[in-house]
């Protein structure tokens, strides 16, 4: 298994369930739903040094999403163009997310994901096996929708585990 193939396994492995596409309104609501219960200062909490404020970590899922939307939309229409990385440490210093409020940042990400799961359950499923070229690797539509799924599950867990219990 390649390098590259570890790192998307890395996040396949975070779908809790075969349903992925069902697994993808459920991420998406308990996203919701963590980020509903945080107070506008906490939005700003980072849990270490160097590490994003949680504002900055959800504009890095609605970001994320949209590449992958690209991605994803690119290769279900048959483009054999080639479509470059993303550096999400960029991305993420030129965001401002902390600039905005967690109210615009929360209405962003849920129509970033509405926008997901209409183009994900609207395809014709004969779709989801093309594939295309992303950041120089080969990757199926199915997967890189799998992706916006795993890579949610990944973030909610790294939320739990090391910022949730540095609000109390």
């Amino acid at each position: 298994m390649s390098d590259f193939q570890k790192y998307v396994q890395r996040y396949l492995d975070q779908i809790p369930s075969e349903n992925w596409i069902g697994e993808l309104k459920i991420s998406g609501d308990k996203t919701v739903d963590l980020y509903s219960n945080l107070t506008e200062e906490q939005s700003f909490f980072a849990y270490a040094e160097g590490k994003w404020s949680l504002k900055e970590l959800l504009l890095h899922l609605s970001d994320t999403e949209r590449v992958f939307q690209y991605r994803i939309l690119s290769f279900a229409r048959g483009d054999k163009a080639e479509l470059p990385g993303f550096d999400e440490e960029i991305f993420a210093v030129n965001s401002f997310a902390n600039q905005r409020s967690l109210e615009s940042l929360l209405d962003e990400y849920k129509l970033v994901r509405k926008s997901s799961r209409i183009l994900i359950e609207t395809m014709d499923p004969s779709v989801l096996k093309n594939t295309g070229i992303a950041n120089g690797n080969p990757l199926a539509v199915e997967t890189i929708a799998k992706l916006i799924v795993g890579h949610n599950y990944h973030h909610l867990r790294i939320i739990e585990e090391r910022y949730l219990p540095g609000l109390k």
